[in-house]
């Protein structure tokens, strides 16, 4: 899926972004950039009334038809509508352009809508207009993940909906909407790394399920009511686009059932089970050779039988055209057509099963009640959005509108779910932050020091506004700017004017980094280091510098920037992934000491020589030491590394003391178990031994400095060397806000079968025993488990 060509123009009436920090003039901001001012579209008139069925006012007779009345049960009313309709016209509803059936009352709808990060013109199920001319662009995922808070996942979700459903009541947008994507961050060179939560299932797990409910969660009490529907995407082991000439439409992932179960699944899982998402989207890849969207076992077999999916199964787009064109996996596409919706797929983002689908139900392919599950499904999954229930003015959400989008409120949250994920990886001491007191003249350098769409990344919308770094830091102190190179490419540097300006500046904001013309849907790189003269640039302008240097580095993955990390004269870095529509505020709120850092990274930043030993393609997770190969992510990963999973630094220095844990767990089984008359290693996590089976573990933390500020707490464990454990994982995390010379209790509940158990080389899971180590900071705790 790719965006389509956009036009933004600028409004030269609209004022300058508000900041804690002294307000530039518009005068000085309209000298310095021309991308100062609120954005609002072309003078695109899109239709000002929202699509849905069952319009009495339109066709009196829809009041008789059972799908239509709200007061009956979902499952009745969705039977009634199935029973009306003609094969042809079921066909016309498991396609993403869905047909209409006017004598039913029943408009067209597109399925296809974007929500990844704010609503996005993306998918043709969305697009903005002189009435809405723009959304709130949050923070691209990677780095919101960074702030490692849940809470914040969910209050996104229900802005993204709210604007979502303010736009759906204009006729701007649709309710369904393929977000979010929960695949790990498995290579640091994929291209669509930044769309994802990183490299850590939990992490991955909880940011999906909080996303997904604040997305669909109806403020009237119903579970069954959506605000609007999310889908969770692309499942799975999908994470290669276009590398060295391989690509996903022909990419077999060939995963073992260990790695499957322990790593690529879970956050599948946790979102079907804990968010109750909507929609699941199966990938484009094939998984052990078999296309994910042809594959019972992975759609029928766990996604609605294990996990029970209440909701609908997509197809990425075109996927099943590309498992029989380009994958050749069926001989007709007939074939295809009937091995996708046997697999337990419900729609077809595209248009394949809208020309094949009943050529394959007369050919004895198929047979009218398998597309009767598929529409039951769809079907379903909009009664529950409100699509049967007449009027949407007269229902839930019905007062929304253009006044409900990019309100000041929405903005705000914009800006703090950067600042709070923007992570400090060197801060030689007293460089950062700076003071707007003491800086009398900032040189603000780099290729992404003034840029607008870049912020955003990919899947993006129309923000509301834009505040570039440069109008972030030109509101806090008098700067000079350069842009160093023309582009990040960075063919050739400006290195001499660059020294220049340094050379005369208190204090050196280099802003580098990449953007979407080196990372992106259908493109991977091939190496970690800056692109072109980039490290050039930055040594050589921290070498005449007068001043502190700060690197802000701009990216969805992350670099070997070992040069920069170990050179003195670069006194600080920031990593500021695509920090979303307010990213210039955010940045300038850490720099300025308006906000003490609290991000982490959510991802291991590895040297160039890791693309020597590791091709894309090898799924495995694990090292295997007798052919170098290192392992991936830092649950398994041996080798050296520049930052890793977790790290970031603080304005305050946090300490955690132990004050509740145990040292002994016993897990509880029966006199005739196998494991009681013979040595073992584990015991199945299964209920009966697992029932009540948690503990607590509470901490203090505190601040130790003056500054307030934010803390994650990482609870992690190294489990027993068995069953090609991880080196440690993640159990769990808190973020807690402490003023200075403050203390807080964090706690923690563990479940043993959950939290300390390892999958096995079967994909069972087990608890290992033996001795677990538990980790917060660098404090150590051993808990033996035991029977």
């Amino acid at each position: 899926m790719s965006a389509k060509g956009k036009v933004r123009v600028t409004s030269f009436f609209s004022s300058v972004y508000e900041s804690r920090a002294p307000k530039v003039s518009v005068f000085l901001c309209f000298l310095i950039s021309l991308h100062c001012f609120p954005l609002i579209s072309t003078r695109v008139f899109g239709q000002t009334s929202p699509v849905f069925a069952c319009d009495a006012t339109k066709n009196p007779e829809v009041t008789s038809y059972d799908f239509c009345n709200a007061s009956l049960g979902i499952e009745s009313r969705v039977a009634d509508l199935v029973q009306r309709l003609t094969l042809q016209e079921k066909i016309l509803f498991i396609v993403s352009g869905a047909g209409s059936v006017s004598r039913l009352g029943i408009p067209k709808y597109e399925w296809w809508s974007e929500a990844l990060h704010g609503v996005s013109n993306v998918g043709p199920g969305t697009k903005f207009s002189s009435l809405v001319p723009g959304a709130t662009s949050f923070p691209q995922v990677i780095l919101t993940a960074a702030s490692f808070n849940t809470t914040l996942f969910e209050a996104i979700g229900r802005v993204v909906s709210t604007e979502a459903r303010a736009m759906y009541n204009v006729g701007l947008a649709g309710l369904t909407y393929w977000s979010p994507n929960i695949n790990i961050f498995r290579d640091p060179r994929w291209g669509r790394g930044q769309e994802t939560p990183g490299e850590d299932p939990l992490l991955t797990s909880k940011y999906g399920s909080s996303y997904v409910k604040g997305l669909q969660q109806s403020d009237g009490g119903d579970p069954s009511r959506l605000k609007v529907a999310a889908c969770c995407k692309h499942y799975t082991a999908y994470d290669l686009d276009n590398w060295k000439g391989v690509d996903r439409y022909h990419f077999n992932a060939v995963v073992t059932q260990q790695d499957m179960d322990d790593t690529f699944q879970p956050p599948f899982k946790s979102c079907v089970i804990d968010g109750n998402v909507a929609s699941v989207m199966c990938s484009y890849n094939q998984v052990n050779g078999k296309p994910t969207c042809a594959d019972p076992d992975l759609l029928a077999g766990v996604v609605r039988g294990q996990w029970k999916l209440n909701g609908y199964i997509v197809s990425d787009c075109d996927s099943v055209e590309v498992f029989y064109k380009s994958q050749h996996y069926t001989k007709t596409p007939e074939e295809a057509a009937a091995k996708a919706i046997l697999a337990g797929l419900d729609l077809n983002c595209g248009s394949f099963l809208g020309q094949h689908t009943e050529a394959a139900v007369k050919a004895g392919l198929l047979n009218e009640s398998a597309i009767d599950n598929a529409v039951t499904n769809n079907f379903a999954t909009l009664m529950r959005l409100g699509f049967f229930n007449g009027d949407p003015s007269k229902q839930l959400y019905g007062k929304l509108g253009p006044k409900d989008v990019c309100t000041p409120e929405h903005q705000e949250l914009a800006r703090e779910a950067a600042r709070q994920g923007i992570v400090l990886l060197k801060n030689s001491a007293g460089s950062l932050p700076l003071s707007p007191t003491a800086i009398q003249t900032l040189a603000v350098i780099g290729p992404n020091a003034n840029v607008t769409k870049t912020m955003i990344g990919n899947y993006e919308g129309i923000p509301c506004k834009y505040t570039t770094p440069l109008q972030g830091l030109t509101a806090s102190a008098a700067t000079t700017y350069l842009p160093g190179c023309s582009n990040v490419a960075c063919g050739t540097a400006q290195v001499d004017d660059a020294k220049k300006l340094a050379a005369s500046a208190d204090a050196t904001v280099l802003v580098m980094g990449i953007d979407q013309s080196l990372e992106r849907e259908s493109f991977d790189r091939v190496d970690l280091v800056l692109p072109g003269q980039q490290p050039l640039l930055i040594t050589e302008v921290a070498k005449a510098a007068k001043g502190p240097v700060i690197l802000v580095i701009m990216s969805g993955g992350g670099f070997d920037i070992s040069f920069a990390k170990n050179n003195d004269k670069i006194t600080s870095i920031l990593w500021v992934g695509y920090p979303g529509e307010a990213g210039g505020a955010a940045i300038a709120d850490v720099i300025f000491g308006y906000y003490n850092p609290s991000g982490r990274l959510p991802m291991t930043w590895y040297p160039q020589s890791y693309v020597d030993k590791v091709p894309m393609t090898n799924m495995n997770m694990r090292p295997d030491p007798s052919s170098g190969y290192p392992g991936r992510t830092y649950r398994f990963y041996t080798g050296e590394t520049i930052y890793t999973f977790g790290d970031g630094l603080s304005y305050s220095k946090f300490s955690h003391q132990l004050v509740k844990a145990p040292q002994l767990v016993s897990i509880p089984l029966e006199e005739v178990h196998v494991c009681r008359s013979s040595e073992c290693k584990s015991v199945d996590a299964i209920e009966q031994s697992c029932k009540n089976l948690a503990f607590d573990i509470h901490l203090r933390v505190q601040n130790k400095g003056r500054n307030s500020g934010s803390h994650t707490v990482f609870l992690f464990s190294t489990p027993p060397s068995v069953h090609n454990s991880p080196r440690k994982h993640l159990l769990g995390f808190e973020k807690v806000l402490l003023t200075g010379k403050s203390e807080s209790l964090v706690r923690f509940k563990v479940d043993v079968c959950k939290d300390l158990s390892v999958v096995d080389e079967r994909g069972s899971r087990k608890v290992s025993l033996g001795q677990h180590v538990l980790h917060v900071g660098s404090l150590k705790h051993s808990l033996n488990v035991r029977i």
